[in-house]
């Protein structure tokens, strides 16, 4: 009897298989980044093929294989769908989603990423201003990689990675941004990827 894992995840990505079926890259609460697959949901008569959709917030089950986790069932959270109707918003959510697959290996738990990065994305989904965008990209940007280790002590961006994730975050940004966006860059260097 396999183990099946309850959990919730947001899929980064897609990629057709066989048949009519796909593998996902998946950043769950629970497990972290993981590789899924889902046999038929590609079917018409899939009842999976409307949740598992790229850049979906689910709530997901999964058992684990030898080298691959498959996906057992899933439901709609019905949270943060609106992010990708917005073309801006959504350009933001694909760059950070590319990120967190670049940086991300491994079935490795990261609760503290996980929680980071749904608050940022609740706020980026009720941000409309262009300056506003950039600048909650940023927060969660570097936030992301304070949570890998990337960021070290800084306490110019102390009150940007330890506080609450909340609104506020995107003016305190702008006041810092240059000193911000270079120590992003460094720490993207640093990771030689």
């Amino acid at each position: 009897m396999h183990h099946i894992y309850h959990t919730e995840g947001i899929i980064l990505s897609s990629k057709n298989f066989g048949e009519a079926g796909k593998h996902f890259s998946i950043f769950t609460r629970d497990l972290g980044m993981i590789t899924a697959t889902a046999q038929g949901v590609r079917k018409i008569s899939s009842k999976l093929r409307f949740v598992l959709q790229d850049f979906a917030y689910i709530k997901i089950d999964l058992v684990q294989g030898k080298n691959i986790f498959r996906v057992t069932t899933a439901s709609k959270t019905n949270q943060l769908e609106q992010l990708i109707k917005n073309r801006e918003t959504f350009a933001v959510f694909a760059n950070i989603s590319r990120l967190l697959k670049r940086l991300l290996a491994g079935v490795e738990p990261n609760e503290a990423l996980f929680s980071d990065l749904i608050g940022g994305l609740f706020i980026l989904e009720k941000t409309e201003k262009r300056e506003d965008l950039r600048n909650i990209e940023i927060v969660i940007v570097l936030r992301i990689l304070n949570n890998l280790g990337y960021i070290g002590e800084n306490e110019i961006l102390e009150n940007l990675t330890k506080s609450p994730f909340e609104e506020d975050l995107i003016f305190k940004v702008s006041e810092s941004r240059i000193h911000v966006l270079n120590q992003i860059n460094k720490a993207l260097k640093e990771t030689h990827l």
